[in-house]
């Protein structure tokens, strides 16, 4: 009995250890369904999605939802933990003299894998069982302690950029005011350095959330921004940029377009979410019609309307399945391409008013100026 134990707790032991070896340094996409980490977030995740979504208010359930992230991150720290204690106990229990006990043995696996090292087996397997216990949990906790700032590093990094994208985009971001906005400085080099910005953001996205599958649930600073709304705003601004407007060359707005798609399919496959077709249309012709009007007084010049439709269309197709489907599965809200009314952004807001004197960024040459136009 006791020797049955001990391979179980070998094996539960290689498990534990692979696992965190996968999620904490291995710097690639894992593929393997069947894996310790996944089973747990798909587990923790369905029963933390079920609650949010029974959650009226939208602030209290973002809210609700920004503290999965973390939380989740903790738990399973926890869970590893506890199950190589649990490990190591049945090997102990195994290598310990008869007399003890399987509560004994979880004692002495517990004490030694914290350091404390309250007891002393008498065999001379079960001493180096625990040296053994005291050296992976004293590595064990280094390695929690080492992973911690990198990825909070990679979620300020990520962040950073979806703040700056507020007063060039809106809040929540969309493309055509992303153009409309950038149209008004009349200078194709602060397009083209958007797009450059942008291509290299969404390559440090997809990088950091293979390496770091857990930051896709870490939400953003305001409940009306995310990851997932600024990649989106990205695809569809270089769609329209790439199908409806003329003068512009395309090919700066095809490297950045790449490279968002590329992130957003990547991340549905590293989290197999089927791609899934919006349930209604994000560009109907009203909206379409909307959006060239909105560009034409920015003063863009457009393409004739009948000879791009079916192109941006298919540019959509590209990539609107695989960011509808990411939405459905983070409960994250894709945005508009053609924001309705005026819009406040997120730095225009104090509690309970509005910045007095700026009324609107795109619409005030003194706020362009101040701004360098961007």
């Amino acid at each position: 009995m006791r020797g049955l134990g001990a391979i179980i707790g070998i094996i539960v032991l290689l498990i534990i250890l692979w696992d965190a070896f996968e999620v904490i340094i291995l710097p690639r996409r894992v593929t393997r369904r069947l894996r310790l980490s996944r089973l747990f977030y798909l587990s923790t995740w369905t029963v933390w999605g079920w609650l949010a979504r029974r959650v009226k208010s939208a602030k209290r359930r973002e809210r609700y939802l920004s503290f999965y992230g973390p939380l989740s991150l903790l738990f399973l720290i926890v869970v590893w933990a506890t199950g190589m204690m649990l490990a190591f106990a049945l090997v102990q229990w195994a290598a310990g003299p008869p007399n003890m006990s399987f509560l004994e043995s979880m004692y002495l696996s517990g004490t030694t894998f914290i350091t404390l090292g309250m007891g002393v087996p008498h065999t001379r397997t079960a001493r180096a069982v625990l040296v053994l216990e005291a050296g992976t949990g004293f590595g064990f906790l280094a390695l929690v302690i080492s992973y911690l700032p990198v990825l909070y590093q990679s979620f300020a990094k990520r962040e950073t950029s979806i703040l700056l994208l507020d007063a060039r985009a809106g809040s929540p971001p969309s493309a055509a005011e992303v153009l409309a906005r950038l149209a008004r400085v009349g200078n194709i080099e602060i397009l083209n350095s958007f797009l450059i910005e942008w291509e290299a953001w969404s390559a440090e996205l997809l990088e950091s959330h293979l390496s770091f599958p857990v930051l896709s649930f870490f939400r953003s600073q305001h409940d009306n921004q995310s990851w997932l709304a600024a990649l989106t705003c990205i695809l569809d601004t270089c769609a329209v940029l790439m199908a409806e407007i003329k003068g512009c060359n395309p090919y700066r707005a095809q490297l950045t377009f790449a490279m968002a798609r590329h992130a957003a399919v990547d991340l549905s496959l590293i989290f197999r979410v089927p791609a899934e077709s919006p349930r209604e249309d994000r560009l109907p012709a009203e909206k379409r019609k909307q959006l060239r009007e909105r560009l034409r007084e920015a003063g863009l010049e457009l393409h004739d309307e009948d000879a791009v439709a079916a192109k941006l269309a298919e540019l959509r197709g590209m990539y609107e399945p695989f960011v509808y489907a990411l939405g459905q599965r983070f409960l994250l809200t894709v945005p508009v391409i053609v924001a309705e009314g005026v819009l406040i952004d997120n730095w225009q807001r104090s509690p309970g008013r509005r910045v007095a004197g700026i009324e609107s960024l795109p619409n005030t040459r003194a706020a362009d100026d101040h701004f360098g136009g961007v």
